[in-house]
């Protein structure tokens, strides 16, 4: 009984930890998120803690929900216009990780995300359905507290969505990522000069993405460059880089993003986020696919090669068992019976 009740102790406090760690992190996170507010000091283009949100449920399943509902009110508790807005508000950005993450369990989501049909899954299941109630619920529990007008419902329900979205499709991949990511062995010095080349290309193309210069496609051949060589371990990171960049450009309305109001910078943002999202998780889930059946075809003329070698040199050892059971049951006997 002690010993039962010790292990339960243990278990209810690792589990408390684990709450109050991803409750950190939300936290945290929606604080980094804030500092590129849009409307109203609370709606971003890029809302992190959405990603790290369904990446959590994903990693540790749906116990740890109350980290995620509790991280969400201490960040909304100061911004919110009331105590039932914010509860509002809170149960909108609980809710839709949890739809997100039933949605990718249903469709046999896998978090290796080594399939193509897993990127799909997490864009238009995780990412723009989820989404869609914790946008829907934080802009009407704002214009039914009065904050905003009833015409700047759909403004702030686009800019709250993709906000969420792009949370989604960019940090949810880099933590399954970094959760399965290990050192490769024996790699070739080559391929180390090769990542330390994509990093600095990468910081290189968002110092110019945040100067003058309208140079924002750059970003979309280094995220086809790290997804080729090294999959998603770099494409995902390369695409919340490049994506962090334009974000800080389109704050400071410049590069491709000056002289504009902000519906257009709006939308050449996040169209611009989607494309390095889209290329990042598709090409790297194609590739890792394309690279499985390779090994897979590999494997099997290994195995091909193998047969035609002991059939030549007359080693027909694979098909005696089943000439053996033949033989038996020709003589009236039970197959395997001594």
């Amino acid at each position: 009984m002690a010993v039962a009740r010790r292990e339960r102790l243990r278990h209810s406090a690792l589990a408390a930890l684990e709450i109050c760690v991803i409750a950190a992190l939300y936290f945290g996170s929606a604080k980094v998120g804030l500092l590129q507010q849009l409307v109203r000091g609370q709606v971003t283009p890029l809302w992190p803690p959405s990603g790290i949100a369904v990446a959590s449920l994903l990693l540790r399943g749906p116990r740890v929900w109350p980290g995620i509902a509790l991280g969400a009110f201490l960040v909304n508790v100061s911004l919110g216009p009331s105590v039932p807005a914010v509860l509002a508000i809170v149960a909108g950005n609980t809710l839709a990780p949890l739809c997100s993450y039933v949605l990718l369990r249903r469709a046999g989501f896998r978090n290796a995300l080594d399939r193509l049909r897993d990127a799909l899954a997490l864009i238009f299941l995780g990412a723009f359905t989820g989404m869609l109630v914790s946008s829907t619920t934080g802009s009407a529990t704002l214009v039914l507290a009065g904050v905003l007008g009833a015409g700047d419902f759909w403004p702030t329900w686009s800019v709250w969505w993709t906000g969420d979205a792009m949370g989604v499709m960019l940090v949810t991949p880099v933590l399954l990522v970094l959760r399965s990511v290990h050192r490769p062995k024996d790699a070739p010095p080559s391929r180390w000069v090769e990542a330390l080349l994509l990093v600095a290309a990468t910081v290189g193309v968002g110092l110019l993405e945040i100067s003058q210069a309208p140079l924002l496609f750059l970003g979309i051949p280094l995220l086809i460059w790290a997804a080729f060589r090294f999959q998603l371990a770099g494409a995902a990171p390369g695409a919340l880089a490049v994506s962090t960049f334009a974000i800080i450009a389109a704050a400071r309305q410049s590069g491709p993003f000056h002289g504009h109001d902000l519906l257009t910078n709006m939308i050449t943002l996040q169209a611009f986020n989607g494309s390095a999202a889209l290329t990042a998780l598709l090409l790297g889930a194609v590739v890792s696919e394309r690279n499985q059946t390779q090994q897979e075809i590999g494997r099997a003329c290994g195995q091909l090669a193998e047969m035609v070698a002991r059939m030549a040199t007359g080693d027909l050892r694979p098909t005696l068992p089943y000439r053996q059971d033949e033989r038996e049951a020709q003589d009236g006997q039970t197959p395997g019976r001594v």
